[in-house]
């Protein structure tokens, strides 16, 4: 397919990183890059099932989707793309095997450490969401650490959801309120839903548009259960582990030719 002219707004930085194959072109072709979504939040599924596929132990499946996770943070942020949120570990994880959370937290460790100068390259500002307080304290440190090391950074905001439940989140905003209200520091009657915003893990990020799950699956999983309401959810076969840089921008155009009415209706509509 011949590209456009409009291909010429595309970021030239992102177009040398995906290549020049004639579905990059063509993905790039068909991308308003005045209308990108604000945060996109994935849902990452299906490195168990990569690994089981191929005989190989579940914790190969996880160190598969860092190739992953590199790609799409990498794709993200030479896009323009204003927030990436992912779900790393969920409060529910602590139940699979020791062996496989302590694989995992490695894992976690490693990729901070080996990311971080794409990180700083890229401007990419760098923090987790969750109940940080329960993880390991070697992996809390260096959370801390990327966190601090990225502050100034002014490019696309990178998130991790660890020991993250939306449950748990609503929970811990009530908390706060409730914590802020018997100070005297608010009314009852100021909570609405700006001001629960404030409580939430993710009140300094933009609105989450788009929401991306891998594997199939068609659920939510407990995750940003409060800020999901009017985003726009996409969904594809694909393993976590082979999801790649022309695959988000595929849910990126997809997203783009979604009307979105958020309750309301158009003139002359039924």
């Amino acid at each position: 397919m011949s590209p456009r002219t409009e291909i010429a707004a595309a970021p030239s930085d992102l177009l040398e990183y995906i290549g020049s194959s004639a579905d990059a072109i063509e993905l790039v072709d068909h991308i308003d890059w005045t209308r990108l979504p604000r945060q996109i939040a994935v849902i990452m599924d299906g490195n168990g099932r990569w690994a089981g596929q191929r005989d190989l132990p579940r914790i190969e499946g996880h160190r598969a989707g860092i190739s992953a996770v590199r790609e799409v943070v990498e794709t993200a942020a030479r896009a323009g793309i204003g927030a990436l949120t992912l779900y790393a570990f969920s409060v529910e994880n602590w139940k699979r095997p020791q062996s496989e959370i302590d694989a995992l937290m490695e894992l976690l460790k490693e990729y901070l450490a080996r990311e971080l100068p794409m990180l700083l390259k890229h401007s990419i500002r760098f923090n987790a969401i969750g109940r940080l307080d329960g993880l390991p304290m070697k992996v809390q440190r260096d959370v801390r650490a990327a966190t601090v090391a990225t502050a100034a950074n002014t490019g696309m905001r990178f998130v991790i959801a660890l020991n993250y439940g939306g449950r748990s989140e609503i929970i811990d905003a009530l908390r706060g309120v409730m914590a802020d209200v018997a100070a005297g520091k608010i009314e009852a009657a100021e909570i609405d839903e700006d001001r629960l915003c404030e409580y939430l893990y993710t009140h300094d990020l933009p609105e989450l548009d788009l929401l991306i799950r891998t594997s199939g699956e068609l659920r939510v999983s407990n995750f940003l259960l409060y800020q999901i309401a009017y985003a726009e959810i996409w969904v594809t076969e694909k393993l976590w582990p082979d999801f790649r840089r022309l695959d988000l921008l595929r849910a990126i155009v997809d997203f783009q030719r979604r009307e979105r009415r958020y309750g309301s209706v158009e003139a002359g509509d039924a």
